[in-house]
Order: structure tokens, then C-alpha cells, then sequence
């Protein structure tokens, strides 16, 4: 059986520590909004939840990064977690992470994969 995956964005609309893509992901056979960005060269997706409160972490859409474009943030609580591994570093969740999603990049193209571990 085939691996599923579904097509989140072109790779184009992922600049490096800018706007995010907000997209519809599937968790625990749940619908669940989500999100991808670009960090480090490296896309990255996350379920669009604080891990302090299951809130979205943007206020405006696709915009997941703090005004240093170093960390995300909610902007409700101000929790602010790694890019990378959704670790929060700091805010009322300090320790706890944001829900990694598995995601691939190929040919132009950024694809969510709901079967597969991140």
C-alpha cells in the first residue's frame, strides 16, 4: 500500500523564518488544523495548538514566528518554542512541545504525510 500524502504548498511559499502555510492535517484519524514553515533551510510542520492551551498559535494567518523570526510564539500566551523541534523555551508550557507532523519536500512541492512518523 502506498504511502498517503497530501500536497500542503509549493516549496516557493515557504520563505526561510517568514509567513507560514496553514493547512488541514489528520490526527489520530482526527481532522486537525496544522501548520508548515521554513526554518534553517528545513520545512517544518506542527499541529496549529498551543501546548499550553489547545488555542491556534497565530493571531494573523501564517504568521508563526516572534519579530526576531528566531522562535514560534502564540500570540495569545506568548509561549515561544524552537523552530526545529517545537520544544518550548519559554512562556507557561516552558518544556512541553508542539505536535510535530511529518512532512516531505520534492520537486517544487511541500507534502504532508499523514501515516508517517516526523
Amino acid at each position: 500500500m502506498a504511502e498517503r500524502r497530501w500536497r500542503i504548498c509549493a516549496s516557493e511559499d515557504l520563505p526561510d523564518a517568514g509567513l507560514g502555510v496553514r493547512f488541514q492535517a489528520e490526527w489520530r484519524g482526527v481532522p486537525a488544523p496544522a501548520f508548515a514553515v521554513r526554518w534553517a533551510g528545513k520545512v517544518q510542520a506542527y499541529l496549529n495548538e498551543c501546548a499550553h492551551i489547545p488555542i491556534e498559535l497565530d493571531f494573523n494567518e501564517g504568521d508563526f514566528f516572534d519579530l526576531s523570526r528566531s522562535y514560534l510564539i502564540c500570540s495569545t500566551h506568548g509561549a515561544y518554542y524552537r523552530p526545529d523541534t517545537g520544544l518550548c523555551l519559554g512562556g507557561p508550557c516552558k518544556g512541553a512541545r508542539l505536535t510535530k507532523l511529518a512532512v516531505q519536500e520534492e520537486a517544487g512541492e511541500v507534502f504532508f504525510l499523514p501515516d508517517a512518523q516526523p
